[in-house]
């Protein structure tokens, strides 16, 4: 059975998308069959595979609305053991199309449980609010990583999406934990940045990655060319980042024999 994550924060430009690509790369490299599903109608997951979403025929909206299979819109991208199910503008309006549909929550549920045992890992990517279709990722995982910026507005809102995951974990998932929060676009020249870290670490602890993803040019341009940071520079500390963030997950669920001290890899 593969663990399902949400990536979800509700404040956009925080890095989610960026996150689900290059984490979903890396478990990939890893030799983790991974797929990562493109839940935000922007689609940016999508096209920083390589996809242009215009072109799409079947897509997760179809899923949800017509009641596709799933492994008839998942499509194999050019990083090995790396599948994606994609997203098209039509998902803005899914959430309205879906309001009458009984167990409308649990949608993105009965979409994954076709493919839970296929994927070691499957990562969903949710769009910048706390609608239908982010709390049916949060319905449908089993942890959910939220990143947060190294930025002055690092914790506004923050606990409106605590609370939405409370009630989901109340109401409709009560296996639903937090993975962890990552700290991402983070500049060491700046004493703002070392500031913000000191507060989420305080405000949340152990919650908190102990990989830091910094502000990094590659990062940015990678989607530009549909590649993950890994295929686009792996030696960048974009994708050395992530992949220590990989590491990190697979050897907090278990999933991996590496040595505490080997755990990281030198940028």
């Amino acid at each position: 059975m593969g663990k399902v994550i949400a990536i979800a924060n509700q404040k956009g430009g925080v890095g989610k998308t960026t996150t689900a690509i290059n984490l979903c790369a890396s478990f990939a490299v890893l030799e983790k069959k991974t797929l990562l599903i493109d839940a935000d109608p922007q689609a940016n997951a999508t096209s920083g595979l390589g996809f242009d979403p215009r072109n799409i025929k079947l897509s997760i909206y179809e899923c949800f609305v017509d009641n596709i299979s799933a492994k008839e819109a998942i499509l194999s991208t050019n990083t090995p053991n790396l599948d994606i199910l994609p997203a098209h503008i039509d998902l803005v309006g899914a959430e309205i199309e879906m309001i009458n549909m009984e167990n409308r929550e649990r949608m993105m549920r009965k979409v994954i449980r076709q493919l839970k045992n296929e994927y070691d890992f499957i990562l969903i990517d949710c769009s910048p609010s706390l609608g239908l279709i982010t709390v049916n990722a949060l319905t449908a995982a089993d942890s959910v990583i939220v990143p947060v910026q190294c930025e002055y507005f690092a914790l506004e809102g923050l606990g409106k999406l605590l609370n939405t995951i409370k009630i989901v974990q109340t109401r409709l998932n009560q296996e639903l934990n937090i993975e962890g929060v990552l700290l991402t676009m983070y500049d060491q020249r700046l004493r703002l940045s070392n500031q913000v870290i000191d507060e989420v670490r305080t405000h949340f602890k152990d919650m908190v990655f102990d990989t830091i993803v910094p502000r990094n040019t590659r990062l940015g341009e990678a989607p530009s060319f549909g590649e993950s940071i890994i295929m686009f520079d792996a030696e960048s500390k974009g994708a050395v980042s992530y992949l220590n963030l990989a590491r990190e997950i697979l050897q907090k669920n278990n999933m991996t024999r590496i040595n505490k001290d080997k755990k990281k890899i030198e940028s």
